[in-house]
């Protein structure tokens, strides 16, 4: 079978809302010795994409939307496994949430994803996230870096929030932020440390932020995929 072909079927099962053709599809990733990496990217993240599209066109509703997140989910667990860990060095501590008032984390969990196979020690608070609660946790853990998310412009000035209040707490974990709405100059203006547009990007800001971390691990796919959605209930 053609790495082409394999990778359409990821994409096309995640399109279709069928977790069963996706963790097949997964397999033959692994059977076929294709970049797990690649599969993801460039197949699961594109099938997403697609949905994004027919969410914005008014195709795909809240309901489909779940359905082909599940089955990018169940995609992503066959070659989890299979995506390179890193163990020679102590591992930084990472809280990653998205931040109140926003219930999307398809883009959070895939950083989530990344980040751990990558080598991060991960604690995620999830979605709808109070702004005291990050604090507390990086507090807790002695996170070396708190990665903020949202999908929304209602709730990006939350962000700034939990910066200052990460501050005053003396609490010297570096920010990530990243989201839809989230630019580099909103990040810079806010006090965050790092920016990242997508998972693929996410993994190599963060690791910059740790200069001390040698990473044998190159990312070729310019892009990874989150569904922007400005609707409440979405999972």
């Amino acid at each position: 079978m053609e790495k082409s072909d394999i990778l359409y079927r990821l994409t096309q099962a995640v399109i279709d809302m069928d977790a069963t053709r996706a963790a097949e599809a997964a397999a033959a990733v692994i059977q076929h010795n294709v970049d797990p990496y690649e599969a993801i990217i460039e197949g699961l993240a594109k099938g997403m994409d697609k949905v994004n599209e027919l969410f914005e066109s008014e195709e795909y509703f809240v309901p489909e939307i779940l359905l082909c997140a599940d089955a990018m989910n169940a995609g992503i667990e066959v070659l989890r496994p299979y995506l390179p860990k890193e163990t020679t060095w102590n591992k930084k501590k990472v809280v990653i949430g998205v931040v109140k008032g926003d219930t999307h984390d398809i883009g959070k969990n895939l950083v989530k994803i990344m980040l751990d196979n990558a080598g991060f020690e991960m604690h995620d608070l999830g979605r709808n996230v109070p702004h005291a609660k990050f604090v507390d946790t990086a507090a807790e853990v002695k996170a070396d870096l708190v990665c903020l998310s949202t999908l929304m412009t209602t709730t990006m000035d939350g962000m700034q929030v939990i910066i200052e209040d990460l501050k005053k707490a003396g609490i010297a974990s570096r920010v990530m932020v990243g989201g839809g709405p989230i630019s580099p100059g909103f990040a810079k203006n806010i006090g965050a440390d790092g920016y990242a547009k997508n998972a693929a990007e996410a993994v190599k800001v963060a690791k910059g932020l740790f200069q001390e971390i040698h990473v044998p691990l190159i990312l070729k796919t310019p892009e990874l995929v989150s569904v922007r959605r400005n609707q409440e209930g979405v999972r």
